[in-house]
């Protein structure tokens, strides 16, 4: 009964923790002032450090680290989310589960 147990207990780990697993997404280009402006709007965390620049969020609105976007000026950025449907915008990376 203890091997049962612990086969459902390791099988529903598995499943719940690919669930949560990060995605790494190519977004449009985004300026610094964009990526600036959207960061502020959804409760991130807004960086920039020689050529690159960035915003991160705990995906609910609020600074974290749980998504992230990084951008370099007149190049496609890239993101990780953790959870949520594939993001399409850099609002939907950084706020993955937020409600239309």
């Amino acid at each position: 009964m203890r091997i049962l147990t612990a086969l459902l207990v390791l099988s529903g780990s598995l499943v719940i923790g690919s669930a949560s697993m990060a995605r790494d997404l190519h977004l449009p280009k985004t300026s610094a002032a964009e990526l600036k402006q959207v960061c502020e709007k959804v409760g991130g965390s807004y960086s920039e450090g020689g050529a690159r620049y960035g915003c991160a969020t705990d995906c609910k609105g609020a600074k974290g680290t749980d998504c992230i976007v990084s951008c370099v000026a007149d190049k496609p950025c890239d993101a990780q989310v953790f959870g949520g449907k594939r993001a399409r915008t850099v609002e939907q990376a950084l706020l993955p589960n937020k409600k239309k």
